[in-house]
């Protein structure tokens, strides 16, 4: 057997004979009355769910989706801001052995559509502020499940809602009846997570049970959790960071999660001195806002983030550690260690679980100093998704022949062999924490029929990172508008298609837009125009 293949038969075999519920079911049998997620809303009381306890609810509401019909293999749609019914929803589809299509809650309609069709989705869980949003559009959905507050908040025209739309409420699907026997397979699917790419659409990443638990477990290996850490969480669970590198990974080491619905920066210190916070999964957006304030005294063990940044930690006391990694690539691909973090801004080294590659546009491999595109290789359904769902074209084009994972990224390595980001070489922005394919935007934008061409770009942000804006050559149709109609009206077509980050901040009319040499727009030149925002 080849190397390569022994590797990967290694992987598989590591995962053998387990899934996500048996996770739980280790640290029921082992530590039942410890704390697994304390919820700290932003209004009304705290609520604690041991390991017990959380598995109890996730079981129950597993039972009371199979008896309405939902049986493994099924997907549900999981569309709920950070709160304890998305733990629970999650670990309940994984014991029933449906697949959790955890989505962005930042979607407009158009998205939810999408997201529904193309998973085939059963049914959906869901908030009171998004169940209208989630029946009108996935009609095709057999039942909608509704909670009764909206991360925290709870809204009085909850039954109402629930009501207009012929939903159940969540405490009334819980039931004690047995779940069908499932035999414990690691390759059995998990879940879904969409991510932007250079397409119009999201592709769908479809993550194994041994995905779930190759996240929780090589997470806390690189952090080196212990069973008396405890993180706050307050990135949105839809997504890899949180649910990987933060929840699978405490729940994988048998810690404890304090979830907030989202960041706030005046609830930070306070909440992290409560509840004794020893590490945290921190976003650039999450450091600014917080250097304004008086730093507690703390024993936080390390933040982790973007790259290693010595001022940041200097600052706030604290080590910190860099790492890169993907939706698809399920953890940490490159990353730092916190007693060996490297030169600043540096995102670390290849994990050892992973082999990376850095090659130049004709495939060879680059030399230090030189910046090229980061290939990634693992095992797909192990160490690296499963594939893009229902999309075995996006699945081919990742992988060349030898089983290496474009990412899309640009970086470079130091004469040391310490790895730098660079830029992404897909037409993508960041905003915020999120992903945006500006091709997405442009297909958007296209639709009014008020232009003849236009090109988004990424515009500086001091505390996004960057926004969209775009620029614009008028259609016939946009000519007879003025300009200020012209920014209102894309703007405003903008609202209604895409999730608020997506939107464009400004719109820029032009009689023409600068090219290359192969006549492709030269976005380059056309961010070189735009001043950097400072929100203060």
């Amino acid at each position: 057997m080849p190397l390569q293949e022994q590797i990967s038969a290694a992987r598989e075999q590591s995962m053998s004979g387990l899934d996500v519920p048996w996770l739980l079911q280790q640290w029921v049998q082992r530590q039942p009355d410890k704390p697994c997620l304390i919820w700290a809303p932003f209004s009304g009381e705290e609520q604690v769910l041991t390991y017990a306890e959380l598995y109890t609810q996730a079981r129950r509401l597993a039972a009371g989706l199979h008896q309405r019909g939902i049986e493994a293999g099924d997907f549900v749609l999981v569309h709920l801001d950070n709160s304890p019914e998305f733990v629970v929803s999650w670990y309940a589809c994984a014991m029933l052995g449906a697949v959790a299509v955890s989505t962005n809650t930042h979607s407009v309609a158009r998205d939810l559509e999408y997201f529904a069709q193309h998973t085939a989705a059963v049914c959906a869980i869901t908030q009171p502020a998004f169940a209208r949003l989630v029946r009108d559009a996935c009609p095709a959905l057999q039942f909608v499940v509704v909670t009764d507050h909206d991360a925290g908040e709870i809204d009085p025209r909850y039954s109402d809602v629930c009501e207009a739309i012929q939903g159940l409420h969540y405490a009334d699907v819980f039931t004690d009846d047995a779940l069908p026997g499932l035999e414990r397979l690691s390759s059995r699917n998990l879940s879904v997570q969409f991510t932007s790419g250079t397409t119009s659409r999201p592709k769908a990443v479809l993550w194994t049970h041994a995905n779930g638990l190759w996240a929780g477990k090589v997470s806390a290996i690189h952090m080196r959790l212990r069973r008396d850490d405890i993180t706050l969480v307050y990135m949105p669970l839809f997504h890899t960071n949180a649910q990987g590198y933060s929840m699978l990974a405490t729940h994988w080491s048998g810690g404890t999660i304090v979830l907030q619905p989202k960041f706030s920066a005046s609830r930070f210190w306070p909440l992290c001195l409560k509840h004794q916070v020893t590490w945290v999964s921190m976003i650039p957006f999450a450091f600014k806002a917080l250097m304004s304030q008086a730093v507690p005294q703390h024993q936080m063990r390390f933040w982790g983030g973007p790259a290693n940044l010595p001022a940041v930690g200097q600052h706030f006391g604290v080590d910190t550690i860099g790492w890169w990694g993907m939706t698809e690539t399920l953890t940490h691909g490159i990353v730092t260690d916190v007693d060996h973090p490297g030169p600043h801004g540096s995102l670390g080294r290849a994990a050892p679980e992973y082999e990376i590659q850095i090659r130049n546009a004709a495939g060879q491999v680059v030399a230090a100093e030189e910046k090229g595109l980061l290939f990634i290789r693992g095992v797909p359904g192990v160490s690296l998704f499963k594939e893009y769902y229902r999309n075995d074209q996006a699945t081919e084009v990742a992988f060349d022949a030898d089983g290496w994972f474009n990412t899309g990224d640009i970086v470079r390595s130091d004469a040391d062999g310490w790895l730098f980001f660079s830029d992404r070489e897909k037409d993508m922005l960041k905003v915020g924490a999120e992903n945006v394919a500006a091709s997405e935007i442009e297909s958007v934008i296209m639709q009014t029929g008020l232009v003849e061409e236009c090109a988004v770009v990424a515009q500086k942000h001091d505390m996004l990172d960057e926004v969209p804006v775009v620029f614009v050559i008028p259609s016939a149709k946009g000519l007879g508008l003025s300009a200020e109609d012209l920014t209102q009206d894309i703007i405003g077509h903008c609202m209604v298609n895409l999730a608020d980050f997506k939107v464009v901040r400004d719109v820029h009319i032009v009689s023409s837009l600068p090219r290359s040499t192969l006549e492709k727009v030269a976005k380059n030149e056309l961010r070189a125009r735009l001043q950097p925002i400072k929100s203060s």
